[in-house]
């Protein structure tokens, strides 16, 4: 469960153009301990970190890219993409097989109370294949596309969420994955039919002080004098499977030598290799069954045919590997939005309050029209990133972050809606209920579980800042000298002539559109006018989007809350896009969904309009303020009257080198695959 976008925490903070290479900059010198000193490493070194692991170059063409450009490019996704039918027919067979097994054989209740998955479950996955549902058939996996592999998730993650994080976390970041993407033939043919089976694997890279800034990583991967491969020490936190796992993909930083490359690299790491101890399972708010691990490498030999993509490439994988892998947590996400969507409208027509059932009052239909809209909206997000992957003809970078961002913050308000709905029953246990004879609908557990997918595989914050990032690239590809302190004249004067040539022909664009035109997309029939709006909408945010970029300059990268509502923005103008075109597309077979997509739309326009309003009307800079304040004490008398959390502990514990301390291993050995 890692908890960053590796690299992107400061990503919008570097507007250095071209972009800094790996060979631009050096490591941070170690400290004593072997790691890379948070005191050592300065911003600026940070940045570049973060700037040399992101893909600098558009190959393809990208919907959410000329979104931001202020474009509705409606031709990359209209006509919608559909699957192809023999593959499609063949998941369906899957997905029928997981069906039945997840509903007669998985409790997840049961999951819930013991906070563990049963060994059993293990082996019915294994039995179905469930481990290799990315890998590839010539591997021994299922092959499934992206789209039925979401559809997989929900499916299981409906009955249980620590299986479909167990799951994900194993294909869509852990060892499968990044194989897939860089590893070699041999490297594929040897873990892969191994994880198809039903071998579990990991994703290593947080550490206990270091989450989105890669510069300071402090596990080190020394080469042997005889070059065979590598010794590894340090401290991993929070690794989803790390207690469970057999393969791990370990991020640790290759020091940098006289004819080696080094930088942060990847490896595939035996997870019983000797000097490997886990050392705690960790317990959470939500996600109970979670096999996540506290793990550490003392002098752990790997050898040299298990780097993948080669030494300094490990950030360039792991943000690789996420543009993809992403996209399994939104697929949680729709799945909790549908689940939600059945228990408030059962619960909403059956319960009767006043003389009408509570669904029937306007107070609960608000939030009853919220779930069932914001659950289509998102399902055809996903959807559309699931379909624009396969097709393998768009990069969705932008497209994934968005559906990643938008789904986790919006799943969170549909569960809150959903306990509002229920009232007490919705906080009170699926346990309780039953003792007392009721259905036991494990709303409050839904709350819990879902509130981690605004954290992990890129917080909130991060999400917003790896968006922002790509969303102003065009503007420091033909701008970005003229803003940054450490250009000369020289190149100050070559960006100026650069940047006035394109602005030139950008900015006539934004002023008149096609969505002034009344008649326009007359073709989306009773959705035409959603379009237009769209269209609209999206030149006004290029046109802010300049207009921010003119008047701060170089402090664009401060102004954080103002990029983190652009984002947001062009998050609402993507699924609106994206429902418009679905539901135009499948209109004959599914009418019903012209009605959620005008639904969805008519609230996404009220949030949107409220977003333009708070990107000039804020009390941003007051907050900065108010918390230099807050963070020098002065207001240290509001917090009397209560007793603070006990401080004979650090709040992040301190890296220790050399071998564990701890007694017993916390690591839970699993039979090998049925």
């Amino acid at each position: 469960m890692p908890d960053p976008a590796p690299g992107v925490a400061v990503a919008i903070a570097e507007y250095q153009r071209p972009p800094v290479s790996a060979s631009q900059h050096t490591d941070p010198p170690p400290d004593a301990a072997g790691r890379a000193s948070e005191k050592q490493v300065s911003e600026k070194e940070a940045r570049q970190v973060a700037e040399a692991a992101r893909q600098s170059t558009w190959d393809r063409p990208s919907f959410g890219k000329e979104l931001f450009l202020g474009r509705l490019r409606l031709d990359l996704i209209d006509p919608w993409p559909r699957p192809d039918p023999a593959e499609d027919e063949r998941a369906g067979e899957f997905l029928a097989r997981l069906r039945a097994y997840v509903a007669s054989e998985v409790d997840g209740a049961a999951i819930e109370r013991d906070a563990r998955i049963p060994d059993e479950v293990f082996q019915g996955l294994a039995g179905l294949g469930a481990f290799g549902m990315k890998i590839s058939r010539e591997y021994g996996g299922l092959g499934l596309s992206n789209l039925h592999y979401c559809r997989a998730l929900m499916l299981a993650g409906s009955v249980s969420p620590a299986i479909g994080a167990l799951l994900s976390a194993h294909q869509s970041i852990g060892v499968p994955q990044p194989l897939k993407m860089f590893g070699t033939d041999e490297q594929k043919q040897r873990f892969l039919p191994r994880l198809a089976a039903g071998e579990v694997s990991a994703f290593l890279l947080t550490e206990p002080d270091v989450g989105s800034d890669p510069a300071r990583l402090g596990t080190t991967a020394e080469p042997t004098p005889d070059g065979t491969g590598y010794r590894i020490n340090g401290v991993k936190l929070w690794a989803t499977n790390g207690t469970v796992a057999t393969q791990l993909v370990v991020m640790a930083r290759v020091p940098r030598t006289d004819g080696r490359k080094g930088g942060i690299t990847a490896f595939v790491v035996d997870g019983d290799a000797e000097g490997i101890t886990v050392e705690r399972r960790n317990e959470f708010l939500g996600l109970r069954g979670l096999e996540n691990s506290l793990t550490r490498f003392h002098d752990v030999f790997v050898p040299t045919e298990n780097v993948i993509g080669g030494e300094g490439k490990g950030m360039r994988i792991a943000l690789s590997t996420l543009t993809t892998g992403r996209l399994s947590l939104p697929a949680m996400c729709v799945g909790a939005g549908k689940w939600a969507l059945n228990v408030a409208r059962e619960w909403s027509a059956e319960r009767v309050q006043w003389g009408r059932p509570v669904g029937e009052h306007e107070a609960v239909a608000q939030r009853l029209s919220f779930i069932a809209a914001t659950a289509y909206g998102m399902e055809t997000m996903l959807d559309l990133c699931c379909l624009l992957a396969d097709d393998d003809r768009n990069d969705i970078r932008i497209e994934a972050a968005l559906v990643k961002l938008y789904a986790s913050e919006m799943a969170w308000r549909i569960a809150d809606e959903l306990i509002q709905i229920r009232g007490g029953r919705g906080y009170e246990t699926a346990d309780s209920l039953a003792a007392r004879g009721e259905r036991p609908a494990a709303v409050e557990q839904m709350l819990r579980d879902l509130r981690i997918n605004r954290i992990f595989e890129g917080s909130t914050e991060i999400m917003h800042l790896l968006i922002a990032r790509e969303a102003v690239d065009a503007h420091l590809s033909v701008a970005g000298d003229i803003i940054d302190p450490d250009a000369d004249w020289g190149r100050k004067a070559r960006a100026g002539a650069r940047a006035g040539a394109f602005y030139a022909r950008w900015l006539p664009t934004l002023a008149v559109g096609k969505g002034q035109q009344p008649t326009a997309y007359a073709e989306y029939g009773p959705l035409a006018g959603h379009l237009r709006h769209v269209e609209r909408a999206l030149r006004k945010l290029a046109r802010s989007t300049f207009y921010a970029m003119s008047r701060w300059q170089g402090r664009m990268e401060r102004k954080q809350a103002f990029l983190g509502r652009v984002v947001d923005i062009g998050a609402e103008l993507f699924a609106m896009s994206a429902v418009c075109v679905r539901a135009h597309a499948e209109r004959a077979e599914r009418p019903e969904n012209v009605e959620l997509a005008d639904l969805f739309c008519r609230q996404a326009r009220i949030r949107i309009g409220a977003l333009f309003t708070a990107l000039w009307e804020n009390t941003d800079s007051v907050d900065v303020v108010a918390a230099k304040r807050i963070l020098a004490g002065r207001y240290t008398a509001l917090e009397d009257g209560v007793i603070p959390p006990p401080a004979d502990h650090p709040w992040v514990a301190p890296w220790a080198p050399g071998p564990s301390t701890v007694p017993t291993d916390a690591r839970r050995r699993l039979p090998p695959p049925a």
